[in-house]
């Protein structure tokens, strides 16, 4: 009887997930954002091995309504989720970096509908947002527990593109601060263009439009998410509708084109949806995911010295929809976030190549459209 006992006490402990973080082998907390069909999903947490590649489930934070965006806060004490539902908006989380466990604030209306990217900045004073259905941005306060307060700010953007499908009217896709958080840039899909916006955090509404305030891109074309290039001199902007980047040269707060570049094979002719876009932490490489007919990672080299890109080579992305992907912060492993076939692909990363090489594990998450890593060595 009492090793039959032992034995089932044994079983309970083993079930119950380990929540530290093992720094024997150099594990990382990965925070996933969701797009959710019930109150049992949200945000998952897994300990993530970055001397393996492979994943652990630790926590789940549940009863959150489509966290399809997340943001983590530069103190890493906290997080921000947008709640893409029925009732737009953003949420605010407390985020224990030794459990790996989150804990609900307080949330705010989003200031319009859809949201679906959120940012802070670098002195976590201010949380951005941009609704994709509402075409706008907003600007939410960070108190000092973390909650957030209402809207201070909200922008709506005006016009409409050619594709009368997808841009019937504008649509925020993404909000990125320049390097130096001087400036803030919103891709719109809807009107083929990237606004730029001045941003001063001491005034009251921290936006004001630059100058030059936007800058725009081929009719049709769909802007989605940028990033900047390591070095700060260069942006790179993935479009959604015809699947192509383009980079730009970083001066001023101005963006200045030098190249445009397709993701699409030679006489492609399938669904085109370009979604994703980032660098290697060295700057040598830069990828880009696609959905669509292809649903896969593209590879292409950086010049050092004037930023073109060449392609390399291209990786089926492990799944369906790779909506969103990121790049470990040591470069070694590149995960995917297949959001129409439920799971998370890991990749080794070869530094040398840039190629990717896809690691015998899969993790499965319902709907996962967000990866943020703390604690990455």
């Amino acid at each position: 009887m009492l090793n039959t006992l032992l034995t089932y006490t044994s079983l309970l402990l083993s079930s119950v997930p380990q929540t530290k973080i093992d720094t024997t082998t150099n594990e990382s907390f990965l925070l996933v954002g969701t797009y959710t069909k019930n109150a049992e999903q949200g945000i998952n947490v897994y300990a993530f091995n970055n001397l393996t590649g492979t994943l652990r489930f630790v926590s789940i934070v549940k009863d959150v309504d489509n966290p399809e965006y997340l943001v983590i806060a530069p103190d890493k004490k906290h997080v921000y989720a947008t709640n893409e539902g029925k009732t737009p908006t953003v949420s605010a989380f407390d985020w224990d970096t030794t459990t790996g466990q989150l804990n609900f604030l307080n949330k705010q209306p989003s200031g319009g509908d859809s949201p679906c990217y959120v940012n802070i900045d670098q002195d976590g004073k201010y949380v951005i947002v941009g609704n994709y259905g509402g075409g706008s941005l907003s600007v939410l306060p960070v108190k000092e527990d973390g909650r957030i307060d209402a809207p201070v700010q909200t922008i709506e953007h005006t016009g409409a593109g050619v594709n009368k499908a997808r841009q019937e009217k504008p649509h925020v896709h993404c909000v990125v601060f320049s390097p130096d958080h001087q400036f803030l840039y919103a891709a719109d899909l809807g009107i083929d263009q990237v606004a730029i916006y001045a941003y001063k955090q001491g005034d009251v509404q921290p936006l004001t439009p630059a100058s030059p305030g936007s800058a725009s891109f081929p009719p049709g074309s769909g802007p989605r998410h940028l990033i900047f290039h390591p070095n700060g001199k260069w942006v790179y902007v993935i479009h959604e509708l015809d699947g192509k980047i383009t980079a730009f040269n970083y001066k001023n707060g101005a963006l200045i084109p030098f190249q445009m570049i397709s993701t699409l094979p030679e006489q492609f002719k399938g669904q085109i949806s370009a979604a994703d876009i980032h660098t290697s932490p060295d700057g040598k490489f830069l990828y880009a995911s696609n959905r669509g007919s292809l649903n896969n990672i593209v590879i292409y080299s950086i010049d050092q010295k004037k930023g073109l890109l060449v392609k390399k080579g291209q990786q089926p992305s492990g799944g369906k929809t790779p909506r969103n992907f990121m790049i470990v912060p040591s470069g070694n492993f590149l995960l995917a976030a297949n959001q129409d076939s439920d799971n998370i692909a890991v990749f080794k990363r070869d530094k040398i190549t840039g190629l990717l090489r896809p690691v015998k594990q899969e993790t499965k998450v319902p709907a996962p459209v967000c990866l943020k890593m703390i604690g990455s060595n």
